[in-house]
């Protein structure tokens, strides 16, 4: 896995004050967890922006915090976004030890064509990630699963059929659906007597039988 990196500085602006900041093109950064006091950091917005979509809440991050050789492995563990304009407010990040294991979630990437889909069938995918444990460093960047072998409705792919490397430990529940092919819907015409009341089968096979005894 490719390890991103980000230059932060230390923040001494705090409370509403940094609504400022980010006018100025400057987010709010908190970092926390093992080994390190609480810091309130600041970064600039644009590189945080590009960053957050490339390494999600998965990929780790060696954050740089001012001139210090230091170097922190973090995962993003909160964004804060304003409630209309989606602008981002503010990250938190994690500080890990990565000689010890940790959990995250890791999203699941379908490959392959299902042959039932020829069919008319729909490729569903009822779970989109695995909650997984491994060393920072260890954890996937994504989980692919390949759909090539749903040729019919009746087959699916489930946690347990996901080759995962023997350094990740699964702990999504192994038997959890995770695609499948759903058979396409068949329309039934609707049968109404000489009324308008609709008919069911059997009804509709009376009135056929009525009509051709009166023919």
């Amino acid at each position: 896995m490719e390890e991103q990196t980000l230059s932060l500085s230390q923040r001494t602006v705090t409370g509403k004050k940094v609504k400022q900041l980010r006018k100025e093109g400057i987010l709010p950064v908190h970092m926390y967890g093992t080994g390190i006091e609480s810091q309130s950091l600041q970064g600039a917005a644009s590189d945080l922006r590009r960053l957050l979509p490339q390494v999600g809440t998965n990929i780790p991050v060696s954050v740089l915090v001012d001139s210090s050789d230091d170097e922190n492995i973090c995962f993003i563990r909160e964004v804060q976004r304003h409630p209309v304009t989606e602008d981002l407010l503010h990250i938190d990040f994690i500080r890990v030890d990565v000689t010890q294991t940790i959990s995250a979630e890791v999203p699941i990437t379908l490959t392959g064509n299902a042959p039932a889909t020829q069919q008319g069938g729909t490729l569903l995918q009822p779970l989109t990630s695995l909650l997984v444990e491994a060393l920072p460093m260890d954890i996937p960047a994504s989980i692919e699963a390949d759909v090539s072998g749903l040729d019919d409705f009746e087959k699916s792919i489930v946690v347990s059929d996901i080759a995962i490397g023997d350094n990740v430990t699964v702990l999504t529940p192994s038997d959890e659906f995770v695609a499948r092919v759903s058979p396409p819907r068949v329309e039934t015409e609707d049968i109404f007597d000489v009324d308008g009341d609709e008919l069911d089968e059997e009804g509709a096979e009376e009135e056929e039988g009525a009509e051709e005894s009166e023919e």
